[in-house]
This record gives structure tokens, C-alpha cells and sequence, in this order.
């Protein structure tokens, strides 16, 4: 019996570094469009330092949902073909039109959400997928 499957071999560090400059390119993005960010979302900048809001478990939680999708970027990128930072591109942009927007275009729909904060959120995702894609997908 012969194996076919293609071998997938995840390099941690890789997701680890791809995990990292996502989370950081994720805080100047929002730094950058803070105002508007917090007018889509009915919110001030009181609220963001409320007592309350458990920032380690907001910066935890990012992050280990950044390395999860820079791993699942990783293993389409290399079940798809040769290992590039173009393909890891190419495959995060895919999963995002897929996934992500139509995920969020279903969930602005019903929540009536303005186009802004739709731009802004998915946005973002776009470039930090592509951003951990040609991380995971360069770094062999």
C-alpha cells in the first residue's frame, strides 16, 4: 500500500513569528483607525479603559487565534503545491474571500453594521492573512 497523502510539516516557529507580526501589524491597524473602529462599533474611548475589560485575555486570545489560523494557512499552502511565500499569499487571500468576508458580509448583514467598520475589520484580516502567509509559506 502506498501513501499518497502529501506530508504536511508545520514549522513552529514560523507560525510563532507569523502569530506575532500579525498580532503587531492587528495593533497598529486598530491604533490607526481607532476613532472610526470605535464609532462602527458604538463605542468610546472611556469604554476601551473600563475597569473591567480583561486586556490579557483580549491580547492572549489574539494571538493564539493568529497562530491557529497561520498553522491552518500552512497546512492549505502546503497541501496546494510547492511551499512560497507567493503561494502562503495567494492561499491566505483565498481563505479570507472564502471564509472571512463572507463570514463577515452574513454577520454585518443581519447586525446591521456600516460598510466602515466592514472595511476596517476585514481589512485587516486581508493583510495580516497575506502577512502570515508569506511568513508560513517563505519560511520552509
Amino acid at each position: 500500500m502506498t501513501n499518497d497523502q502529501p506530508r504536511i510539516r508545520q514549522n513552529y516557529l514560523a507560525i510563532l513569528i507569523a502569530a506575532i507580526a500579525c498580532f503587531l501589524l492587528e495593533a497598529g491597524w486598530y491604533s490607526f483607525f481607532i476613532s472610526p473602529w470605535l464609532v462602527g462599533i458604538g463605542r468610546t474611548a472611556e469604554w476601551l479603559s473600563h475597569p473591567g475589560v480583561n486586556q490579557a485575555l483580549q491580547f492572549g486570545t489574539a494571538l493564539v487565534a493568529e497562530a491557529v489560523m497561520a498553522a491552518a494557512i500552512s497546512c492549505v499552502t502546503q497541501l496546494t503545491g510547492a511551499q512560497t511565500a507567493l503561494r502562503g499569499i495567494k492561499v491566505a487571500a483565498l481563505l479570507w474571500l472564502g471564509f472571512v468576508l463572507t463570514a463577515f458580509c452574513t454577520e454585518y448583514v443581519f447586525e446591521v453594521r456600516t460598510w466602515s467598520l466592514l472595511g476596517i475589520n476585514a481589512g485587516f484580516w486581508l493583510l495580516g492573512m497575506m502577512l502570515m502567509g508569506a511568513i508560513v509559506g517563505g519560511w520552509k
